[in-house]
């Protein structure tokens, strides 16, 4: 499990993530929701080591995030953010073999045991196909999968996603998703898109300027009332096909979004 506890940071003096608590069970899939600016990337973040907190503590598996090892939170935590530019010039082989690195000793090379671990993870991503292809010449989709595919080859136990869905069309958002779903590893996940978030997580946290709004289930978090509060919107919430389905519309009375600056021009 991944556990924070009273987390802060702040930008320049500025609050970003004002006394967060949240778990990530282990064999679910949580989810970070929140308006622009609201501190999910920022939190995301702290759970993997990339900024360290102002206050408060991350545990993975009950061990101080803060007293491992970059290598030990390696082979325990993988990542996918946004291609880095690393990848372009690698072949899809290549890419995925990089997860590998915090198994492997310094100037260790790759073995038949990495192989293996690599092949494995581009067939569960479905992609083996793809292995000798130029990671540049792939599609949105395609480089997820490949992404996801280096998480995997690490064998870390859980997996943290930034916006995995950001510019992809509608098939492979569902199909990215899908695939983090079935991925046996506890996993949390930055999402913009309400409706996906309630399709395939198990867990969420919805932050409103940096704190928590509500934790819980989707039944719980994704209610219409704290939703039009915190994103500014209006929101009808339905079933269909038995899942949770939200329509959103402007609110009748046009109230300001809460993160604008409320003030008027001098």
């Amino acid at each position: 499990m991944i556990a924070a506890e009273g987390l802060r940071f702040s930008y320049a003096g500025r609050p970003a993530v004002d006394g967060v608590t949240l778990e990530a069970r282990p064999g679910r899939v949580l989810g970070l929701l929140g308006p622009n600016g609201s501190g999910k990337t920022t939190l995301l973040r702290m759970l993997y080591g990339a900024l360290r907190p102002a206050a408060g503590r991350v545990t993975v598996a009950g061990r101080p995030l803060s007293g491992m090892s970059t290598r030990e939170v390696a082979q325990q935590v993988a990542v996918v953010v946004q291609e880095s530019g690393s990848e372009t010039m690698l072949s899809v082989r290549d890419a995925t073999m990089l997860g590998r690195l915090p198994r492997l000793a310094t100037f260790q090379r790759p073995g038949a045991a990495d192989e293996r671990a690599v092949d494995e993870a581009l067939a569960r991503v479905g992609a083996r196909h793809l292995a000798d292809r130029p990671f540049s010449h792939l599609s949105g989709g395609e480089r997820q999968r490949v992404l996801v595919a280096r998480a995997l080859a690490q064998e870390a136990g859980f997996l943290l996603l930034d916006e995995p869905t950001n510019h992809l069309d509608i098939r492979y958002q569902h199909e990215v998703l899908q695939l983090v779903r079935d991925v046996a590893t506890s996993a949390v996940v930055v999402l913009h898109d309400l409706n996906l978030a309630a399709r395939y997580c198990d867990d969420l946290v919805l932050l409103d300027r940096g704190r928590v709004a509500r934790a819980g289930s989707p039944d719980e978090v994704l209610e219409p009332e704290l939703l039009e509060r915190v994103y500014g919107i209006g929101v009808t919430r339905t079933h269909l096909d038995g899942h949770l389905q939200l329509l959103f519309h402007p609110l009748a009375h046009h109230a300001p979004h809460p993160h604008q600056d409320r003030r008027l021009p001098a």
